[in-house]
């Protein structure tokens, strides 16, 4: 029985705009806390010790991460090397040119001929020679449609037929790869794809490139043992009969707050021949947590927004207060108060919501010197937008990069975007 360790979605250097700089290290603490989380998979993985470590894409969030990024996540891969652990890391979308044309974030990885590292940036089986025994790992990176069909094929087909088009002509590479693998080896199918029963998280806003729903009856092959994705950050498991398990491990850290009620860790593998035997191991990563508050009625909304936030435990949390109310109320609201109650959060934000913006009344004022900031209008324009809902704090993150003007800011905008 071989052991594997599967994990994926890394995105080493997103989320900076919930941390803050660790004066100590001079480093972002969301960067601090991507790699403990990764540091915790390699723990796993030299500690069992399993025979075989499979990570399902996207190590960054663009294929030209600093380097103060990439060292930390090539630190944690490392360690795999000295166990003599043999590793695949699968090109993910984020992890591609904006062209689509390679996987420039881990193709240094088959240039410095690491030794048992393999970079899976095409459809191409792999085999491995474990402590434990051979198994073939099949690679599928993200496809977008340009790497399988022609600008002329698409001109006159809508969508739906394009859809269907790219479908038949990765099944039919797809079949090529299969009819090569030797049916005595335990094989293992990792794909960083979109499937159509998955459901989604982050990665709705996050995705580059433009890819298609890969349908989830074009994974469930006998020959395959085990389907190991990447892409969705939300772990789930798309065939109940698991035969053969089709399985998200999602990501291992939270990016933002889409993801605050989802579990986050990696998943563990015991494959032979025709079966394989998995468990979600959970990850203690940072809590994100939403304190919403509806005082549009409140006679006192400052009471209640003080009560609110006494019934949370936000310490080291990330938090987000928001609250609904009446433009009348805005003097009501002491901001100096709510700052120092959400002092003991890791980092914070707060977003007041009009309930009605017909008046177009003045903006919040959220800082002590009671002055009137551009994110505060951008803030109080997004709320009247109900069709811009579900982009608000992405665009909110990125207006802070865009006027904060620092570097790693910037970042955060490319990450979002």
């Amino acid at each position: 029985m071989i052991k594997i360790l599967h994990l994926s979605d890394i995105h080493m250097g997103s989320g900076f705009s919930h941390g803050r700089v660790n004066p100590e290290t001079g480093l972002n603490t969301r960067l601090e806390d991507f790699a403990a989380a990764l540091s915790k998979c390699m723990d796993r993985a030299i500690s069992e010790p399993v025979d075989l470590v499979i990570f399902g894409g996207d190590a960054f969030p663009d294929s030209t991460p600093p380097p103060f990024v990439k060292e930390a996540f090539a630190r944690q891969f490392s360690r795999l090397v000295d166990a003599q652990i043999p590793t695949v890391l699968l090109v993910g979308n984020h992890d591609q040119h904006s062209q689509g044309q390679g996987g420039a974030s881990l193709g240094i990885y088959r240039t410095l001929g690491i030794p048992k590292f393999i970079v899976g940036d095409r459809l191409e089986t792999h085999l491995i020679h474990t402590r434990n025994g051979a198994v073939q790992v099949v690679t599928l990176p993200w496809l977008t449609r340009s790497t399988l069909m022609t600008r002329s094929e698409t001109e006159s087909l809508s969508v739906g037929d394009v859809n269907q088009l790219l479908t038949e002509k990765l099944t039919i590479a797809l079949e090529g790869e299969i009819r090569r693998l030797n049916p005595e080896i335990p094989t293992v199918l990792l794909a960083h794809l979109m499937a159509d029963k998955a459901s989604l998280g982050a990665e709705r806003f996050l995705a580059v490139g433009k890819g298609f729903n890969i349908p989830v009856s074009m994974l469930t092959r006998p020959c395959f043992d085990y389907v190991a994705l990447g892409h969705v950050h939300k772990h789930q498991n798309l065939n109940l009969s698991n035969n053969p398990p089709v399985i998200y491990p999602g990501s291992i850290e939270r990016v933002d707050f889409s993801e605050e009620k989802e579990d986050k860790g990696f998943v563990l593998v015991n494959l032979e021949r025709g079966k394989a035997e998995w468990e979600f191991c959970a990850l203690p990563v940072r809590v994100f947590l939403t304190i919403k508050v509806k005082v549009s009625e409140s006679e006192n909304p400052q009471a209640d927004l003080v009560k609110a936030i006494g019934k949370k435990q936000i310490q080291d949390a990330v938090v987000r207060l928001v609250y609904q109310l009446r433009s009348e109320q805005l003097d009501l609201i002491d901001n100096v108060e709510l700052h120092a109650l959400l002092s003991e959060a890791h980092t914070y934000k707060i977003q007041p919501e009009l309930v009605s913006q017909l008046a177009r009344p003045r903006l919040p004022e959220l800082n002590a010197n009671n002055s009137i900031e551009p994110l505060d209008a951008l803030k109080t324009y997004l709320a009247s937008r109900e069709d811009l809902k579900d982009f608000s704090e992405s665009m909110l993150e990125a207006a802070q990069g865009l006027l904060g003007g620092k570097e790693e800011l910037l970042e955060e905008v490319l990450v979002e975007f």
